[in-house]
């Protein structure tokens, strides 16, 4: 269990994080919001490498100020932009990220190497170079050295940002698998990567948790807001842009889905809304991507 209680963090008098309050179990959790929202500062500091300016976070029990060490040792963490050595292979890599870990015994290192590659389906791959590997390679390898120590709690910072959609399926289905057996914490802005793996979501805005629950009830903030309407051209033109989720052209104008909370026209019908659309009517036009 991860317990996070009036968190804030404040650089140079700007507010990044201001009272999030969240309780995470074994689970797989998603930490949803746009560029900016302080997502990246929150995994950092539950990863240990930022301390927070005000409030409490328990991972496990352990106080994380006081027990830092201790909560390092059982935290996996892929963040957002992660170094590689292109000239090592990917077996050289993570034993050296082992050693860094602390697994002294060479042999208990060949074992979790091995088993790990093996899981992230890069065994094939063990002797390659790293300069070699293609992004969602490299992704993987980054959630392998994660892995490396069985960590009870996994973090990864969006981590399938620039992935083709085969590879960002695969990253998601590896992080499913390792739910079952940890907490995995989810940090993404793409609406997508939440519903297909996450059992609970919290949307981080403006550095406030605007909304943390199941993802039906996410989708519900949108219920009686989400419209279909065919507009003409000059009608699509007058809306702002985050207002249209989608737009397609049609013989008459262009067919729209939008999140508004009046009718965007005399022949708009109310539709039943998608988590996309419950998290855009949360965030309204600060959605930046």
């Amino acid at each position: 269990m991860i317990e996070i209680r009036n968190l804030s963090k404040t650089y140079k008098h700007h507010p990044a994080l201001t009272g999030v309050n969240l309780e995470i179990g074994q689970e797989m959790f998603g930490l949803l919001g746009p560029n900016g929202a302080g997502k990246t500062t929150l995994m950092r500091i539950l990863s240990t490498l930022l301390e927070p300016t005000e409030g409490t976070v328990r991972v496990g029990g352990l106080n994380l100020l006081s027990d830092a060490e201790h909560i390092r040792k059982m935290t996996g963490y892929l963040p957002q932009y992660f170094h590689l050595y292109p000239q090592l292979t990917a077996y050289e890599f993570l034993d050296y990220v082992a050693v860094m870990k602390g697994i002294k015994s060479a042999r208990e290192r060949k074992s979790q190497i091995g088993e790990i590659l093996q899981q992230v389906n890069l065994a094939d791959k063990a002797g390659a170079k790293i300069k070699t590997f293609s992004g969602g390679m490299k992704q993987r390898l980054g959630i392998a050295q994660a892995l490396l120590g069985d960590p009870k709690v996994l973090i990864v910072d969006e981590p399938t940002a620039g992935l083709d959609p085969e590879e960002r399926v695969r990253f998601r289905n590896l992080l499913s698998r390792s739910s079952l057996s940890r907490t995995v914490l989810l940090s993404t802005h793409i609406v997508a990567d939440i519903e297909s793996s996450c059992s609970r979501v919290a949307v981080l805005h403006r550095g406030r948790i605007a909304f943390a629950g199941s993802l039906a009830g996410l989708q519900e903030c949108a219920e009686g807001l989400v419209w279909e309407a065919e507009l003409s051209e000059r009608e699509f033109a007058a809306y702002e842009p985050h207002e249209v989720v989608t737009a397609r052209r049609t013989d008459h104008g262009m067919l729209c889905r939008i999140v508004s909370a009046t009718p965007p026209a005399g022949n708009a019908a109310a539709v039943k809304p998608t988590l996309e659309d419950g998290y855009l009517a949360l965030i309204g036009g600060d959605r930046r991507e």
